[in-house]
């Protein structure tokens, strides 16, 4: 029984994705090129192929973020694509009206590349001549849709020379918006997807692409594109050889990233970054003279074409080996992982030397900014090496840093994972080598304490920095509000149940603030569990100290109190410390507060009275004029810098200590010096 084929319904079935909306026109355009090879053989010097780009008579206004209201190129409605090939011989002819024909089954052709012409186009005409058997030219004129099939056109007009014309009509919308806009970009497209007839033994005919009055050539393409090949190779993967051409591309050549281009029937089927996959593969390398260049790798093979799907668009190919599934089983599908790691071990052959340069420079990238910008590093450089750090020496200290980190996250979960595997062992029989094993584990969670040392000691340098810089003029000439100065010190409206002990950096006023039972940050007394006040203002920061605790044990659980500090801050260069916001007063109305009763700790524990109890005021602002008068009626005595004021305030039994900005960034910068000299940061 025969059976019909619908033409829609085939059309319909046919893959195009959008993101390949130009495959209809590379289809016809290697068609043409094939006819040129039947036509010339070996020699296609004397080859030639126009593609013309047509496009609509009304362009459209552009009003995206290149400029509202600039006229841009008018839409690509359709593409004729000539050549001086054999043409529509009777052979061809048939051909093309039998779909799913093997007539150019031996190159690779499958007989669908018409289908993508009608998916992406509404009407399609040819018109061609060719020899005859008895060498006189004859020709063959159609038209091609969904509605209609083929439908031949008897009035044709011979050329004086054999060759097709081959008009794409009606691009349709889906596709022509996510098709290229300029003649550049299409000609790209085309080099690429065609490039292997340019680097074949022989060359290629000479490709021209036509818009409007523009014209391209894409051999002279190839001479901006190539800056040298190299000899090709072959890798076999279970049984099956794989040819690689390996191209080096120019420095000024636009797409700098490595790729490894798939291809099936000479054409490029899909294209894959390969950066990084190859340590100190990244962009561009150098040859012997430090010449750029980037790395490009076309792949093809009897095995790539056998296993092409219809569209070309991908290959019917597992994509990981399984175990049922194994990569080198010459009887099964070889899957598309096994052939890109052979692949990939013949690349890091071919680029030894500028691979070995590479990473050389990379490695002197992570050293560079490990000594100048992150020391915390340092300790654990060299087993972050082993895990393997390799960089793309251009690569900005913000992705740097995330890699250096990751791989510090995965030597600390190597650490905790080894050390639960020694200790493991405790009280059972110790396997071989317990001894230097542990001593090994001993050597990498030291290193590691070294890092988290150097982390927290650079933190300090950063916080410094970002005080000096808060402290003066911004670029609009204005002081930072106190809420900045604030927060850095501890963030605004919290206390020590919320955050952690890191968030606070109260050792710049005094390392023994870093240790505290309970700490408040611009919160009202009546909040603080500490208080039992039912005063509603808002000290700055306030912090206690529970008695006869050692300074690096203070858990909250012992009393009575020892201290309570009361910190206020004002802004900088703020000069209205009159009566009323007066901070000294300010913050021993606090300590009065305070020591006035209902007082907890922070477990809720009351606390007895402790009208004695030891206070310490500390004030930050800079010496104005009117901050320097209370400093005066406080009876506090100037310090020798000249920087700030300090004394005992009898009447509130209280230490108060006013500290300039300035002082308060060159005290705590010298307190921190003898770190950051050893870590090799800048301590001013």
């Amino acid at each position: 029984m025969a059976l019909t084929t619908s033409l829609a319904g085939r059309v319909r079935n046919t893959s195009l994705p959008k993101s390949h909306s130009l495959l209809p026109l590379l289809e016809a355009i290697v068609n043409g090129l094939q006819a040129i090879d039947v036509r010339f053989g070996e020699d296609v010097t004397d080859g030639r192929l126009t593609i013309t780009i047509e496009r609509s008579e009304q362009g459209e206004f552009d009003l995206g973020i290149g400029g509202a209201g600039r006229l841009a190129n008018k839409p690509i409605v359709g593409f004729v694509v000539e050549d001086n090939g054999v043409g529509f011989t009777p052979a061809n002819m048939k051909s093309f009206e039998t779909l799913d024909s093997d007539h150019k089954a031996d190159i690779g052709c499958r007989g669908v590349g018409r289908l993508l012409w009608l998916k992406a186009f509404g009407r399609i005409q040819v018109r061609s001549t060719y020899h005859g058997d008895d060498q006189n030219l004859c020709g063959v004129q159609f038209s091609f849709s969904i509605e209609r099939g083929v439908e031949h056109d008897q009035d044709f007009m011979r050329h004086s020379d054999s060759g097709s014309r081959v008009c794409l009509s009606g691009f349709k919308k889906a596709y022509q918006r996510n098709a290229p806009k300029t003649a550049a970009v299409i000609a790209r497209a085309v080099f690429e997807h065609c490039i292997w007839y340019f680097i074949r033994p022989g060359g290629a005919a000479d490709v021209i692409i036509i818009d409007e009055d523009e014209t391209i050539s894409l051999l002279k393409l190839l001479d901006d594109f190539l800056y040298s090949d190299m000899e090709p190779t072959t890798v076999e993967v279970g049984g099956q050889k794989f040819d690689m051409v390996n191209l080096c591309l120019k420095s000024s050549n636009r797409n700098l990233t490595p790729r490894l281009n798939w291809c099936a029937a000479n054409r490029v089927v899909f294209e894959e970054n390969i950066t990084g996959k190859i340590p100190g593969l990244y962009g561009r390398l150098r040859d012997d003279s430090s010449a750029e260049f980037t790395y490009v790798c076309y792949l093809s093979s009897d095995y790539l074409d056998a296993h092409v799907r219809s569209d070309r668009t991908a290959f019917d190919l597992p994509e990981r080996s399984t175990e049922d599934t194994p990569g080198d089983d010459i009887s099964l599908d070889i899957s598309l992982d096994a052939i890109r790691s052979r692949v990939l071990v013949e690349v890091e052959k071919i680029l030894a030397a500028p691979l070995d340069a590479a990473r050389t420079e990379g490695r002197s990238r992570v050293n560079d900014y490990v000594s100048n910008s992150a020391p915390r590093y340092r300790p654990v450089l060299s087993r972050l090496e082993k895990l393997g750090i390799t960089v793309d020496p251009s690569i900005k200290d913000s992705e740097l840093e995330v890699i250096l980190h990751r791989r510090l996250q995965q030597l600390e979960a190597d650490a905790l994972a080894q050390g639960q595997r020694i200790f493991a062992e405790s009280g059972s029989a110790v396997f071989e080598n317990y001894d230097e094993e542990l001593a090994e584990y001993l050597d990498k969670i030291n290193d590691i304490n070294k890092s988290d040392l150097a982390a927290y000691v650079s933190r300090r340098r950063v916080v410094l920095d970002l005080l000096d810089k808060f402290i003066k003029l911004n670029d609009q000439g204005k002081y930072v509000p106190e809420n900045a100065v604030h927060s850095l010190l501890m963030p605004m409206r919290t206390d020590s149940n919320e955050i952690g002990t890191d968030a606070a950096n109260l050792w710049i006023i005094d390392e023994r603030l870093a240790f505290h039972d309970y700490l408040a940050s611009d919160k009202t007394l009546k909040s603080m569990p500490i208080t039992g006040s039912g005063s509603t203002k808002e000290p700055d920061i306030l912090s206690t100290r529970l008695a006869d605790i050692p300074v690096l044990a203070a858990n909250g659980e012992k009393l009575p109190l020892s201290s309570i500090v009361v910190v206020e801050i004002k802004r900088p260069m703020r000069n209205d410390a009159s009566e009323g916001k007066d901070p000294i007063d300010q913050s021993l109305e606090y300590v009065d507060r305070i020591r006035s009763g209902g007082v907890t700790t922070a477990a809720g524990r009351p606390i007895p009275p402790s009208p004695e109890l030891p206070a310490f005021c500390y004030i930050l602002a800079d010496l104005t004029p009117t901050m320097v008068r209370r400093c005066k009626r406080a009876n506090l005595q100037r310090t020798q810098d000249g920087m700030g004021y300090f004394g005992f305030n009898v009447s509130s039994q209280a230490y108060v200590e006013v500290i300039s900005f300035d002082k308060l960034v060159n005290a705590a910068t010298e307190r921190n010096r003898a770190f950051f000299d050893k870590l090799g940061l800048p301590s001013s």
